[in-house]
């Protein structure tokens, strides 16, 4: 005669299994309806910004405290030194100098017309780019910028000349 062993039964044992499969379940689902919807929803709202104005940038030769380096000879090149200075809350950069106008010499040398002297500005963009820091000012040595004819007139000699420039700086 064969008899029949019987296990004991532990309760709610049944019932934890179905229920972790059951969480597992919703787990991934959930996952996979948080994905999906992720992709496919669109949503509308608004934005606002204020856009201040910026103010120029200024560009003066050399001031008191600058020195020259090299100095402009007939036939020969020189160095032009521009102090830039930017009065805006951010900084800015420097990205091309333009010639603005005819170089003249000072009032002490009114002879010295026509001047022989011509300026050659840096290709756009400049590099190195030049970033002038917020509310402060930087110096800028353009080397060999300045040429002065072999043919100048002799009332030129030891005249400082005027190289008008224009900067054009972004933010």
């Amino acid at each position: 005669m064969a008899t029949a062993v019987r296990t004991p039964r532990i309760p709610g044992k049944g019932r934890l299994a179905r229920t972790a499969a059951a969480t597992v379940a919703l787990c991934i689902l959930g996952g996979a309806g948080s994905a999906y919807a992720y992709w496919v929803t669109a949503g509308i709202g608004s934005g606002s910004a204020t856009n201040g104005t910026m103010q120029a940038v200024t560009v003066d030769a050399l001031v008191p405290g600058d020195t020259l380096q090299t100095s402009l000879v007939p036939g020969g090149t020189a160095d032009v030194i521009l102090r830039a200075s930017n009065p805006n809350p951010h900084a800015v950069t420097i990205y091309g100098i333009a010639a603005n106008g005819p170089v003249t010499a000072d009032a002490a040398h009114p002879g010295c017309t026509p001047t022989g002297v011509t300026f050659t500005p840096p290709p756009a963009p400049l590099a190195p780019a030049a970033t002038i820091p917020p509310n402060t000012s930087i110096l800028l040595t353009l080397e060999g910028a300045a040429s002065m004819s072999a043919a100048s007139l002799s009332a030129c000699q030891g005249a400082k000349f005027d190289v008008p420039v224009t900067l054009e700086v972004r933010k």
